[in-house]
């Protein structure tokens, strides 16, 4: 295995990593005075960025090669320290259009949707001119099994018609999103669980769709992008929404979910450099009981335990994007698993240490450790928690021991 990146994958590393220092660190304390003039509106200052990223062909990274025309042609493991580099700054994924849950639902009209549905919404999408939200998530069953979702979509004539309670649907507080894939269910009483699922197209304007209140995220509400609780009342779209066919769902959701998960933790491990890096400036700047705070012990243990889980994780999700490459998604699904178990508690560990060093501010908005903290801690709950994760992946090694 050669664990050196490519020409091709370290020069866009440093062109990402370039840009990000040189066009959107400094608009930072801009697009915060925008943002608070206007929540739930995306900042004027992130479009220019984004029209500067396009410019310089740093524009939908994310989508893996075999996406053809769609796609930047990169794969998986190519992508993987592109979006490790935007993991280090809050709005970067934004910037480069590589931002979740956009990206998922790209990859899902990419893959499952109809021409129709590709011109109507992917392309815009691509083009960064919508945001987009994805509504599976409901308050009044275990969502991590995905066969509990309630929601129901009835076909009436040429239409579907929607009802059910979704929450905390990522993305949709923000006016800019125009398009959410519902997950419900249109066959309850068929025998096989996996097939009573379908995904429609609801554009948010569509009469019935209740948008009732932002939730927090540990007291964050993320705008402008934002996490809503949706009522879907009665709720009716055109048959043409549906996406690749009714008792598809189930099939959709755990296509998406695989690209998403690695995602997400291509940029924990990110947010966990930067933490690292920040902590190590830190104890080197900052005098204790008369010494550095470097020359403590316990400080250099946690600096040394900290390198050698990221770099741990690193590796696995490296591993897990390859595999990706090479065998499917499907055939990955064991490393993703891991991966998504590990690079979460990672980053949780190492961000929570990096506080620990800087005292109160480490806290505070001046840093971007709360914020990191809170992504990490969501990421042991979003797409799958942790103890999912880990019953599917022992029960699968279990198995293959038992043969």
């Amino acid at each position: 295995m050669n664990f050196q990146y490519s020409e091709k994958v370290e020069t866009l590393r440093l062109k990402v990593r370039e840009f990000i220092e040189k066009e959107v660190v400094p608009q930072w304390e801009t697009y915060c005075e925008q943002l608070a003039a206007d929540r739930w509106a995306t900042p004027p200052v992130m479009r220019e960025m984004q029209a500067k990223a396009r410019e310089a062909g740093l524009w939908n990274l994310f989508l893996p090669k075999e996406y053809g025309d769609y796609s930047a042609g990169l794969s998986n493991l190519e992508y993987a320290p592109l979006a490790e580099e935007m993991g280090r700054f809050k709005l970067a994924a934004e910037v480069f259009n590589c931002s979740a849950p956009d990206t998922g639902n790209m990859e899902v009209l990419a893959k499952y949707g109809n021409e129709q549905q590709k011109k109507q919404w992917l392309e815009p999408l691509l083009r960064g001119e919508i945001r987009s939200a994805f509504a599976m998530t409901e308050p009044e069953v275990a969502s991590s099994d995905a066969t509990n979702i309630q929601t129901s979509i009835r076909r009436e004539g040429d239409e579907y018609v929607i009802n059910g309670r979704k929450f905390y649907i990522s993305g949709l507080n923000c006016r800019d999103c125009k398009i959410m894939i519902v997950m419900g269910k249109s066959d309850p009483d068929n025998p096989n669980r996996h097939l009573q699922q379908s995904q429609v197209l609801v554009p948010t304007d569509t009469p019935g769709v209740i948008i009732k209140r932002p939730m927090n995220v540990l007291g964050f509400d993320d705008a402008p992008e934002g996490h809503a609780e949706v009522i879907f009342d009665n709720v009716r779209v055109p048959v043409e929404n549906i996406i690749l066919g009714e008792g598809r769902g189930f099939e959709i959701a755990q296509g998406r979910l695989g690209p998403g998960r690695i995602h997400h933790c291509m940029r924990l491990i990110g947010a966990a450099q930067k933490s690292f890096e920040l902590m190590c400036k830190r104890v080197n700047d900052r005098v204790v009981f008369g010494q550095p705070m470097s020359k403590q012990g316990s400080v250099r243990e946690d600096i040394a335990k900290s390198f050698c889980e990221i770099e741990q994780a690193r590796l696995l999700t490296l591993k897990a994007a390859d595999a990706m490459d090479r065998l499917g998604n499907k055939g990955a699904k064991e490393l993703i698993a891991m991966i998504k178990i590990v690079a979460p508690n990672m980053a949780l560990n190492v961000i929570d240490r990096a506080i620990q060093v800087h005292g109160a501010v480490g806290l505070s908005q001046d840093l971007p450790l709360a914020k990191f903290f809170a992504y990490a801690r969501t990421l042991r709950l979003a797409d799958g928690p942790d103890q999912v994760h880990m019953m599917q992946l022992g029960r699968n090694l279990a198995a293959q021991y038992a043969e």
